[in-house]
């Protein structure tokens, strides 16, 4: 039992906040939440000294199998050059040069480094391979050590290659080869990458071989990737950064939840989405690192809470909330990112007496403990 606990968030589907609270674990899941005065007993007892307790964050959008790092690009980008999809070639490059114990370890530290800021659940990305054997590379890989396993073969066209083949391959032997280690199957569709049509095709063959959509979309201008999210019951539309307001009616519409990525913005200099306007018009929206090497290399979703309240006017509950039971539905998980009864026992505990402190404190590591299935790490 974690006792004593300032601010309880996420253990009642009626009241997000309880002042005053406890909370029980039994083995990996939680078997109690509510007021203190109401709790059980328990054979061990943790006291939160009047801090705040969380779910672990649900990271839902992130791309950590890859080799070597693009800190010159960020320098020239902060000296006016823009962000473009083709440095992704760049990473590609040196990826394929990895070995597979090189591309592990490196996705071991990242995870081990989500976790000591309170993330419990992690999405991961292939797209840094684009070849059949280095895409199967990368799900494998990411399959051992994530939660959740997407299949990006169809985030830029290798250079030198024919888009139209490119496509096929993406479609053909390489969604064959990477399917068994993937849930989900997602499309930059964006200039620079891949069309509606190459998207569509996409889409259809990862359906067809048992893959759930999810998309890039909309992050580098106004486009169809929203649009067509939804027309895919997608799980995602990622980015969201150039929205028109059918864009938003459609995202509003529908259960596709609209996966905002601030760090993005900040380490590309581009606009922030309107995140006010998306919950206004009563979208599902989540908050995700999009950690990789290129556009974000940050596996903080503290810093994507506090930038989506300073900078899209999101309230410090709203943020939070994305940033867990948000991205959980981004992930169609029901068993994380709360804390009823029957949840993962994915708890995060900050050295804070509010979740408000995310948002207040930017910068400071506030995170006290986590327990992730139930064991403290």
């Amino acid at each position: 039992m974690i006792t004593n606990i300032g601010e309880l968030a996420g253990a009642d589907e009626d009241r997000w906040l309880i002042e005053n609270a406890a909370l029980v674990i039994e083995g990996d899941r939680i078997a109690w939440a509510g007021p203190s005065a109401d709790a059980p007993a328990a054979d061990e007892r943790y006291d939160a000294g009047g801090r705040a307790v969380l779910p672990g964050f649900v990271d839902s959008h992130a791309h950590l199998v890859f080799a070597g790092e693009r800190a010159e690009e960020f320098a020239a980008r902060m000296s006016g050059r823009p962000y473009a999809a083709g440095g992704i070639r760049t990473t590609v490059e040196r990826t394929r040069a990895a070995s597979d114990d090189d591309l592990r370890a490196n996705v071991r530290r990242l995870v081990a480094e989500m976790a000591r800021q309170g993330t419990t659940t992690v999405e991961c990305k292939s797209g840094y391979g684009l070849s059949v054997e280095q895409e199967e590379r990368a799900v494998r890989i990411a399959a051992e050590l994530v939660d959740e396993v997407t299949f990006l073969g169809a985030h830029v066209v290798p250079a030198g290659a024919d888009p139209a083949d490119y496509v096929r391959l993406v479609s053909g032997p390489m969604l064959e080869a990477c399917a068994p280690y993937a849930r989900w199957i997602d499309v930059f569709c964006e200039r620079g990458a891949f069309d509606a049509d190459q998207t569509r095709q996409i889409l259809d063959a990862g359906r067809a071989a048992g893959l759930h959509p999810r998309l890039h979309a909309n992050q580098l201008g106004y486009g169809p990737g929203v649009r067509i999210a939804v027309e895919y019951d997608a799980a995602s539309a990622d980015h969201c950064t150039f929205l028109s307001s059918e864009d938003v009616a459609a995202l509003a519409g529908s259960r596709t939840v609209a996966t905002l990525l601030p760090g993005v913005e900040f380490s590309t200099r581009q606009p922030y989405p309107d995140a006010r306007a998306l919950i206004d018009a009563g979208a599902h929206v989540a908050l995700a690192t999009d950690c990789n090497p290129g556009s974000c290399y940050s596996s903080s979703m503290a810093f994507c809470v506090a930038l989506a309240v300073r900078e899209m006017r999101m309230t410090p509950e709203e943020a939070v909330r994305a940033a867990t039971e948000g991205g959980a539905r981004a992930l169609r998980r029901t068993d994380v990112g709360h804390l009823r009864p029957g949840a993962r026992a994915d708890v995060l505990l900050l050295d804070a007496p509010s979740h408000i402190h995310l948002a207040y404190r930017p910068g400071v590591p506030l995170v006290a403990q986590v327990w992730h299935r139930g064991k403290a790490i």
